[in-house]
């Protein structure tokens, strides 16, 4: 439970004002349709989420706990300084007209979430839980759902109201703290 709850809230903080984020506003507005939108962000969510968890998996099993400890550590305090600089989204119109509201929903954000944030917290959720690997990607997948199905429902005005700068510093304290706690303390294989 505890790799489920840690997952779900980082990543339903770190994924506001994240350009997945964005994505969804620029979804929902274009084509106002919310269905199509959401369950696209839940596929291309799942999909990416739990590939990013099995290399997790993978490198905590190939590289060791005492060297995984601290690459996680380190990766946790990074993310923490990532986590204070605001995303940008390029728009890139082709795609949209293409594969129409699920498809357009679905590729964009898999492309997005590769390198993002988001996916790179999954990696590091599942080598720091690695007997969790469905929990982990269960609780991401939950906090890309509780940060992006507003986005999609209310639209730009939701996002406008959110302070942006207060949940990012929440966000990169907590992996911050993660990180600090993951230095202390030795992994489980």
């Amino acid at each position: 439970m505890e790799a489920f709850l840690i997952s779900t809230g980082i990543v339903a903080l770190a994924e506001i004002g994240d350009k997945t984020q964005l994505l969804a506003l620029m979804l929902a507005g274009r084509y106002r349709k919310p269905v199509p939108i959401v369950l696209g962000i839940f596929v291309a969510t799942l999909l990416n989420h739990f590939a990013a968890a099995a290399v997790g998996h993978w490198l905590m099993s190939k590289i060791g706990p005492d060297l995984m400890r601290w690459g996680l550590g380190l990766s946790f305090l990074a993310m923490a300084g990532w986590m204070l600089i605001p995303d940008k989204l390029d728009e890139d119109s082709r795609l949209m007209e293409r594969f129409g509201v699920f498809g357009t929903t679905c590729i964009a954000f898999f492309i997005a979430e590769m390198g993002d944030k988001t996916q790179l917290a999954t990696v590091a959720l599942s080598a720091r839980f690695p007997d969790a690997l469905l929990q982990v990607v269960a609780g991401t997948t939950l906090g890309m759902m509780l940060a992006n199905v507003p986005a999609v429902l209310l639209g730009e005005v939701a996002a406008k109201k959110l302070p942006q700068k207060l949940v990012h510093t929440i966000a990169a304290l907590l992996f911050a703290g993660l990180g600090v706690v993951t230095l202390l303390t030795p992994l489980q294989i």
